[in-house]
């Protein structure tokens, strides 16, 4: 095998999410790093944006779970394997992942997984199908929370052969810094959602699905309403319904049934998240189930805005409550609703000192160059 590191990265599909970003990001860091970078997966439109002549894009339907369709993968990323000469396979979810074992042991080489979430384990199949993130020869672990619920979920898998470790997430400190976003872009935004200049903008960001605790934040904005009495906020639900026609309605008929209709907006898509981040005054992040990591509270703080964020999962590991953010109890619409009166009252002073913070924070745990700094270093020690 040459000396040279070759890396296959193999993603469903490669769109906007935080797993996804991260493997965009270390592709490219990769190949400045005197590697050779692959990426396979079914599409995505984050692929559009790939240096198509540093990094090579495969396309290979490794988004299914059809047994077919993953031994077929699994036959083709054997011929890439050896035909590349690679060196490492790093799989990002579990269906590839099975494939990527599969490949990985015939040919010889080694294998890397990395756990994104806590995935659904309530039946001894589903575990089992889970369990293929921990056959790697190195487990990656997003957070300190992910972390734990391996050890404590499936410990039965973990072995003092494999190596298991945290490598934090990380974002683009560079891409998210408020210094960089146009005026322009924001007036743009600004046209765009129709904001009022009088009115404060609370921005809750993520795709619409019940856990993201959505219903939750709408409650939470008709009690903080009660208390204000001036409804001097208006608030952006960013994110896509993904086919949930279903909860989307039951969204709009909760808006309609609290009078919020004039304070609340539904926006399916940003292409410029900086901007978003830019012109609000408040980000929340409202799960209701532990974020794996939450990226939305680092995103918002290297932007040096204030986050307030359920207490569970990623995001107590990524803010420091009071000093770069704000956490309150998970699910409840009343804690939330406090912590937004809160910071919707609080000084100019206080906020720019919250947002120092909270850049200062991100940038020494939880930039992209870290993570990919820490993850070239594991490869290398793989191979050695």
């Amino acid at each position: 095998m040459s000396s040279k590191i070759k890396v296959l990265q193999v993603i469903p599909k490669l769109g906007y999410g935080g797993a996804e970003v991260g493997c965009y990001d270390l592709a490219h860091y990769l190949t400045e790093n005197n590697c050779s970078s692959y990426i396979v997966t079914s599409g995505g439109e984050l692929l559009k944006y790939v240096n198509k002549k540093k990094v090579k894009v495969i396309k290979l339907p490794v988004h299914s779970k059809n047994p077919i369709l993953m031994f077929i993968n699994f036959l083709i990323l054997t011929f890439i394997i050896l035909l590349k000469n690679i060196s490492i396979v790093h799989a990002r979810s579990r269906a590839p992942a099975w494939s990527c074992l599969l490949a990985t042991k015939i040919t010889n080489r080694k294998f890397v997984t990395t756990f994104h979430g806590t995935y659904n384990f309530s039946n001894p199949i589903k575990k089992f199908y889970n369990s293929v993130m921990l056959r790697s020869d190195l487990i990656i672990a997003g957070s300190n929370f992910i972390f734990s619920h391996i050890n404590e979920n499936y410990s039965e898998y973990l072995n003092s052969k494999k190596k298991f470790l945290v490598i934090f997430r990380g974002i683009n400190t560079e891409y998210f810094d408020p210094k960089t976003v146009k005026q322009s872009e924001e007036l743009k935004l600004i046209s765009d959602w129709e904001i009022q200049k009088d009115k404060k903008l609370i921005l809750l960001p993520g795709r619409l699905t019940s856990w993201k605790g959505q219903e939750m934040f709408i409650e939470s904005l008709n009690l903080a309403n009660k208390e204000l009495q001036d409804q001097n906020f208006y608030a952006v639900i960013l994110g896509s319904d993904q086919g949930r026609n279903v909860y989307k309605k039951k969204l709009l008929r909760l808006v309609e049934q609290y009078r919020l209709n004039n304070q609340v907006k539904f926006v399916d898509y940003c292409k410029h998240m900086p901007s978003a981040y830019k012109i609000s005054n408040i980000i929340v992040s409202s799960s209701i189930e532990p974020e794996a990591f939450g990226r939305i509270s680092v995103e918002a703080q290297s932007m040096e805005k204030p986050i307030i964020a359920s207490n569970i999962g990623g995001s107590k590991e990524t803010i420091i409550n009071d000093k770069t953010g704000f956490l309150f109890d998970a699910g409840n619409s009343s804690s939330l609703s406090k912590k937004i009166v809160e910071v919707l009252q609080l000084d100019e002073t206080t906020l720019k000192s919250l947002g120092n913070e909270g850049r200062k924070n991100v940038i020494k745990k939880f930039n992209i160059e870290k993570m990919c700094i820490s993850t070239y270093s594991e490869y290398k020690k793989l191979i050695k």
